[in-house]
């Protein structure tokens, strides 16, 4: 292969790594240009996860209609454990000659050639590359492109893990600060409602009538005392989509926002239109988009109103705060929850889209195909 070619190939891999591609996106142009630029006539690139199985495995050159005759995603055995165990590559000129060599489906390519590069960070390994059937065999050439391959995997696989991080301790502080707001604000009525008792309590001799006016001024307080630790309950539990339902769990989310927001901060507001029927999977990611846009909105657009609306297989989030370039922000790769979104879109064949102009707002997007 012409240098120059290889090159441009090695570039654009690269380049996938920080542009605005999710994750899956990147790890299947990794895995496509490995295939390529080897000559291999098969590659796939594998992401354990904690079951014995693969969280995430792409493939390259092998038409769909046979990968759905294989058949589910492949267990960690043979080969594929081999090198999700062991640090180094492994070129062998037949596969299936090696002892460690197990077995693979009626339907699977016949695989003789082989070169398996482990995608590391550090010490750990995130996953593999396996390339297979190159005439000749796989040179050293071939395993030192494919190793700055994996490196630039291991670089996508470690920002989605640090950004999946970063994400739980912010939803964890912004449920702490929800839930110290709700605290205070019971606390406030649990004092009026003392106050209120001890007055009642001197005036019950000397004016029945005007204890009985602070009394009913008690019961008044401790319902809204009541309200107020309910909502503190529902937004410390975690969301209970199959119980609830979709609808139930976002028109929850949006009052306790809406109570938790203060006399400062935006009103919200739900609605709903004949919402679909959705599988847990999609209304999972629903609700994820959902809970990451209105976090961006009310922490950083500084908006007056945000408005969710659910209508068929079709979310909406959208606010009247100050908005921003989409396109610059994602060129100067300060995207990741755009990619967040988007990614999760994609998990479940979705579209997610971001809208918005300085000071226009902004509109995030998802929908989903029916059941």
């Amino acid at each position: 292969m012409e240098p120059l070619h290889t090159a441009r190939r090695l570039s654009a891999a690269v380049l996938a790594v920080s542009n605005q591609l999710t994750v899956p996106e990147v790890l299947q142009t990794i895995v496509d240009t490995a295939r390529e630029l080897a000559e291999a006539e098969y590659a796939a690139l594998g992401v354990p996860d904690d079951g014995g199985s693969f969280a995430q495995f792409l493939v390259s050159g092998v038409p769909a209609e046979q990968q759905e005759a294989i058949g589910p995603l492949p267990r960690q055995h043979g080969f594929l454990a081999v090198m999700l165990r062991e640090p180094q590559a492994q070129r062998l000129d037949d596969i299936r000659a090696d002892p460690r060599f197990d077995w693979w489906p009626s339907a699977h390519p016949v695989l003789e050639a082989f070169l398996g590069v482990p995608i590391t960070s550090g010490d750990e390994i995130l996953g593999a590359l396996y390339l297979a059937n190159k005439p000749g065999g796989f040179t050293s050439e071939d395993e030192e492109l494919v190793r700055v391959l994996a490196a630039h995997a291991a670089i996508a696989l470690t920002h989605a893990r640090l950004y999946a991080r970063n994400r739980e301790l912010t939803i964890a502080e912004e449920r702490a600060r929800i839930a110290h707001d709700l605290h205070d604000a019971v606390a406030q009525r649990l004092f009026g409602l003392r106050l209120t008792a001890q007055a009642a309590d001197l005036l019950v001799d000397r004016d029945p009538a005007a204890a009985r006016a602070r009394l009913a001024e008690v019961s008044t307080l401790a319902r809204e005392a009541a309200e107020e630790l309910h909502a503190a309950v529902l937004e410390l539990r975690p969301a209970r989509l199959e119980e609830d339902g979709l609808p139930d769990v976002l028109r929850k989310q949006v009052q306790i926002l809406d109570r938790a927001s203060g006399p400062g901060g935006p009103r919200l507001s739900y609605a709903e239109q004949a919402p679909d029927a959705l599988t847990p999977a999609q209304q999972t990611v629903m609700l994820r988009v959902a809970q990451e846009a209105l976090h961006n909105a009310v922490r950083h657009a500084a908006a007056r109103t945000i408005e969710v609306r659910l209508a068929g297989s079709t979310l909406e989030v959208a606010d009247d705060g100050m908005g921003f370039d989409v396109d610059a922000t994602l060129k100067a790769g300060r995207s990741l929850g755009l990619r967040s979104m988007r990614e999760r879109a994609c998990a479940v064949r979705g579209r997610a889209t971001i809208t918005s102009s300085p000071g226009g707002g902004t509109v995030v997007r998802l929908e989903v195909p029916g059941v």
